[in-house]
């Protein structure tokens, strides 16, 4: 199981490396590896486990993020709608995106970041996705609002790129243009 010591923390070199592709068919530790990750972020959001075993919430995380250079991601998170979205992904592309921009009005957070950075990160309002399943099946999915927003967060830590790359370190708290603003 996951916990906070597992989880690198920013200024480690793995987070501002790009993660290589998983080998098809995935192996089993690769796919123990991607069931550890989906695992902690539903018992973070679970607040008797997160409470008990110190484990800060989270709605994403990415393997690099547990020091493990390779594409996999999970998601865990709810629509504005009150639908779940609950992934777990290896090598999960963009395909297509929205040229409309939107962004979360609370900010973003990430689980290697113990720190509040303020500032509004510009992400694609809507996004397909290509990714294969634990079992090493093809997946396409579209999501906007905040699913879209959680998938590009993930993906980018598959690049090196933190979250607050993005923000416009002159003016953080600048609307941006033409975006539509995401409320958490």
């Amino acid at each position: 199981m996951i916990t906070m010591n597992d989880i690198i923390r920013e200024g480690h070199p793995a987070l501002r490396k790009v993660a290589a592709e998983v080998a098809m068919p995935p192996s089993s530790e690769d796919k123990e590896i991607l069931n550890s990750l989906i695992e902690y972020v539903k018992n973070s959001q679970d607040s008797e486990t997160a409470q008990k075993y110190g484990l800060r919430s989270g709605i994403g995380l990415a393997a690099p993020q547990i020091n493990v250079l390779k594409r996999m991601i999970a998601v865990h998170v709810t629509d504005n709608k009150g639908q779940l979205h609950s992934y777990a992904l290896f090598n999960p592309k963009i395909v297509s995106h929205s040229v409309e921009k939107a962004y979360l009005t609370s900010g973003e957070g990430c689980l290697s970041v113990d720190r509040q950075v303020p500032g509004f990160v510009p992400r694609y309002a809507r996004v397909t996705i290509k990714a294969m399943d634990i079992d090493g099946n093809p997946v396409k999915v579209r999501l906007k609002g905040m699913p879209a927003i959680v998938f590009q967060h993930e993906i980018d830590h598959l690049n090196g790129i933190m979250f607050y790359d993005h923000i416009d370190q002159g003016n953080p708290l600048q609307p941006i243009p033409d975006a539509t603003p995401v409320d958490r």
